[in-house]
């Protein structure tokens, strides 16, 4: 199992590699973006830890927002498949299962949205983040968690540089308002 999923990781990470070695460019937080950023297209791949109620609650509650500002959204704990509920498959297929079908709604996505809470950001979504960079994707983060705060610098160059535009503070309302007025102005 956990050969299988290294060289899962290892595949994706090699394909990221390869694409940006053939063009990646940066990408600056808008209303300075680039002007051959094309906006297009609103489908939203929701990236982020789904394994606690509390989790779970939270991403639905962001989820919900996006959706309010006419995005559609794929959510993997609401869209997707979660492992305890794929009775009867190896973990080996569990792992594939589950793999294949994000990576499928991550190329299908216009936006990648990830929510970066957490002691560090949840490797699966790290990955799904670097995929959808590497494949020209929109990509938007939003924090609120402040355990790992440090003096200029709390998220990972490698993270902080795929996005458009971090959403970071750590009062949760007033977050949350600021991508509501976020929204109203822009588009992701």
């Amino acid at each position: 199992m956990r050969k299988s999923m290294l060289r899962y990781i290892s595949l994706v990470l090699v394909f990221m590699i390869f694409i940006c070695l053939g063009g990646c460019s940066g990408r600056k937080e808008p209303p300075d973006a680039p002007s051959d950023m094309e906006f297009k297209g609103k489908r939203i791949y929701f990236a982020g830890p789904l394994f606690s109620a509390a989790e779970k609650e939270y991403n639905l509650k962001i989820v919900k927002i996006l959706e309010s500002y006419g995005y559609e959204v794929f959510l993997p704990q609401r869209d997707g498949y979660l492992a305890p509920d794929l009775e009867g498959l190896t973990a080996e297929e569990i792992s594939k299962k589950i793999f294949d079908k994000d990576l499928e709604e991550v190329m299908k996505s216009d936006i990648v949205f990830i929510l970066l809470d957490g002691r560090v950001p949840d490797e699966g979504a790290c990955v799904e983040l670097g995929v959808a960079y590497a494949a020209g994707k929109r990509c938007y983060g939003f924090k609120s968690d402040s355990r790992s705060i440090e003096i200029g610098m709390d998220l990972n160059p490698m993270i902080s540089g795929c996005f458009i535009k971090l959403f970071y503070g750590l009062d949760e309302e007033e977050l949350i308002r600021s991508l509501r007025e976020y929204l109203k102005e822009y588009k992701l």
